[in-house]
């Protein structure tokens, strides 16, 4: 098990263990959403990729912490809980606010000399481009229909007013981190990124996406599905086919868990 200064179990929920797969997926969620978001991932990956999908504070059975409203501290926190996963291959997948979480992540990571097999950013800008965005401040109506707006949560569920109250306080908190990001420039990853999006997302152009190539000193592509901000709900089995194909075409055996770090 890992041995990290932040509790791992709170962090990763590891649905589908797999000791014997080739390579660990780090799975991050977007705004509002829980770790139980790739529980379906998880079962459809196991057991040749191990899914350790994470679980952000103030949800589910973590409703009772505060959020984390900045991006910089979910990925120091995430860094220390899946930095002891990193025994074989690991990769990262995060939709929208997961993929700037997740190329925070990767960041901090190869800092430790610990190798990112491939980034996926899905339904993300770059982190290059910015949006002056503040749908944090709105108030509840307004942010709920933001929400509807994007069709990525059950209608039922937003009609149910005491889910409402429940889930609103991480989104807002979500929105915060995900609206109040900035870059500051670095390296580039030595790690591959792959983006993924909808054409006709309204969070992020093909240009902001194409951008994702500038993060890599690696090979970088650009894979554009049909659908808005959750083309992935409609599109998993292709989404799924992409990922394990990459993970696939890396031979764990030329894969560094650890790169000298200068």
């Amino acid at each position: 098990m890992p041995d990290t200064a932040v509790d791992s179990d709170l962090w990763i929920r590891r649905f589908h263990p797999a000791p014997q797969a080739g390579h660990r997926l780090v799975c991050l969620p977007h705004a509002g959403a829980s770790a139980s978001y790739f529980f379906g991932v998880s079962r459809a990956l196991s057991p040749a990729v191990e899914v350790l999908a994470v679980q952000y504070p103030g949800r589910q059975d973590r409703r009772g912490e505060p959020c984390v409203d900045n991006v910089p501290e979910l990925a120091d926190s995430v860094t220390e809980a899946v930095s002891g996963w990193a025994d074989r291959p690991l990769a990262l997948f995060g939709h929208s606010l997961g993929a700037t979480v997740g190329f925070e992540v990767a960041r901090r990571l190869e800092k430790r000399g610990i190798a990112v097999t491939v980034l996926f950013a899905s339904g993300r800008r770059a982190p290059s481009r910015e949006r002056d965005e503040t749908f944090h401040l709105l108030d509840d109506e307004k942010l709920l229909a933001e929400i509807r707006g994007l069709e990525g949560t059950n209608a039922n569920v937003l009609a149910d007013d005491e889910i409402i109250r429940m889930v609103l306080p991480a989104v807002r908190g979500d929105y915060a981190a995900a609206e109040t990001y900035r870059y500051v420039p670095g390296p580039a990853l030595r790690a591959p990124i792959r983006a993924l999006v909808g054409d006709s997302d309204p969070k992020v152009t093909l240009e902001e996406a194409e951008a994702w190539g500038e993060h890599t000193g690696a090979d970088f592509r650009l894979k554009v599905f049909p659908g808005g901000h959750f083309y992935l709900n409609a599109h998993q089995s292709a989404v799924l086919r992409l990922v394990t194909d990459c993970l696939a075409s890396t031979s764990a055996s030329d894969t560094p868990t650890r790169i000298e770090v200068k």
